[in-house]
């Protein structure tokens, strides 16, 4: 199966954009688009033939460590998302999401951010919506969206701890 998603890196200040896209390329990462558009941080955006979501993640992390071993992960997406985006994902208006949400207010996940624009994790979202059967979430949506979250969830927990995580 393929699977689509993303991975936002910090990189140190004396990385030759250049030779870096060409070791990308020549270390396994050929099937992403690298962007570089803001200086010292890059985005790969890959679809990755693979038998599970969490292989596809873990086999791009490997490669991009082994590759640009100083880079660090910033984010693994799909993951936080807000409204639109899951409304995108799901096929409806966000105004039906939101309806969504406020008639279900109680259930309905509660966000990881919440402010002038909320962020939830999209999984917490799609195992809700499947939860009440209502909409038909594609089982590899939902695995990449877990497997994004925990790579997110297991780096953050390592910046602030010191303790294993994902370390790339």
């Amino acid at each position: 199966m393929e699977y689509e998603f993303t991975l936002k890196y910090q990189l140190s200040e004396n990385e030759d954009i250049d030779a870096l896209l060409e070791r990308l390329a020549e270390g396994g990462c050929d099937d992403a688009l690298v962007g570089v558009g803001q200086p010292g941080r890059m985005a790969l955006a890959f679809i990755r033939e693979s038998t599970s979501a969490k292989q596809a993640v873990e086999s791009a992390l490997h490669d991009v460590v082994r590759v640009v071993p100083t880079a660090r992960l910033i984010e693994a997406t799909p993951d936080l998302v807000g409204l639109t985006d899951v409304a995108e994902i799901i096929g409806v208006s966000r105004q039906n999401m939101r309806k969504l949400m406020l008639a279900h207010s109680m259930s309905f996940p509660a966000p990881v951010h919440d402010g002038s624009t909320s962020l939830w994790h999209l999984a917490d979202i799609l195992l809700w919506l499947q939860e009440r059967g209502s909409y038909s979430i594609a089982q590899g949506t939902l695995e990449l969206a877990r497997t994004a979250m925990a790579v997110n969830v297991s780096s953050s927990y390592k910046r602030v701890f010191g303790e294993p995580g994902f370390t790339h």
